[in-house]
């Protein structure tokens, strides 16, 4: 079973076709008019509220003088129509993050595990450096700059959302041959747990097998869409809208919570590792 709402792809397009609009500076009025529709048909394709067709789109896109290149996917995403589940295969660069920052940007909770790293949300800059220098020796430092520039700039949606980050007790051991970079990245968690609509927790080495031993995820929830649940692996991407894997994800999410320490005793386990790190 499929939960009613726009598609993953089509709020994709309803997203950048507002976010197209808004850099030429134009009224829904005005894209209206230069198609022969109604504003509040425009307003509806933006906010994902109304089915979209290939042919409109295209006509929006190309009004907004949209590149090519861009025309061609958009175009291409709404002609996969109500297909549910996004997936895709990238080389050396991610290939869903512009629309993981997008969708966070919508999002009203994002609830993040990761078994391995730090969450993405929660990294200092060092450190996402000295990650994405470690999984992928093919980067130039231009890539690599661009990459940590990109993971800074989603931050700002800590200032908004509700946020709730689990990751495994290993990650606070692992230095990554950097201790400078690790005490700096400890010290910044701990900032991040002080904030009012952030929680940090920890999951113990001690305790049973977990649902967290399958991966990382990445669960949004949104104010008046369905939500998402984002996975990355090794060179893939997905995002996932099917009820079944929704539901997987809740009862992962709960496993885990049960199992974490409290937000007070991960503030205190990670505030005693900072004097540790050598």
């Amino acid at each position: 079973m499929t939960r009613k709402g726009a598609s993953v792809r089509q709020r994709r397009v309803s997203t950048e076709l507002r976010a197209l609009r808004l850099a030429r500076g134009l009224s829904c009025a005005e894209v209206a008019g230069a198609i022969g529709c109604s504003e509040s048909k425009i307003s509806r394709m933006e906010t994902a509220n109304r089915g979209l067709y290939a042919d409109e789109v295209a006509a929006i896109l190309g009004f907004l003088q949209a590149p090519a290149k861009l025309r061609q996917d958009l175009v291409a995403l709404v002609r996969a129509g109500e297909g549910r589940n996004w997936h895709t295969i990238h080389g050396k660069l991610p290939g869903h993050w512009k629309e993981l920052i997008d969708f966070e940007a919508e999002a009203v909770t994002i609830h993040n595990f990761e078994p391995l790293v730090i969450p993405g949300l929660a990294q200092t800059a060092e450190y996402a450096a000295t990650v994405m220098r470690g999984v992928n020796d093919l980067l130039s430092a231009a890539e690599v700059d661009a990459l940590v520039a990109t993971r800074m700039g989603r931050q700002v949606v800590l200032g908004r959302a509700e946020v709730h980050l689990l990751f495994d007790e290993s990650v606070l051991l692992r230095d990554l041959g950097e201790p400078a970079v690790m005490r700096n990245q400890l010290r910044h968690l701990m900032a991040m747990a002080d904030r009012p609509n952030i929680t940090v927790q920890v999951v113990p080495f001690e305790g049973p097998a977990h649902p967290g031993l399958s991966g990382p995820f990445v669960r949004l929830g949104f104010a008046n869409q369905p939500s998402l649940v984002y996975v990355e692996n090794r060179n893939t991407s997905t995002f996932l809208e099917e009820d079944r894997f929704l539901e997987s994800a809740t009862l992962a999410w709960q496993g885990l919570c049960a199992l974490a320490l409290s937000p007070d005793d991960s503030a205190g386990l990670i505030a005693g590792l900072i004097g540790k790190v050598t």
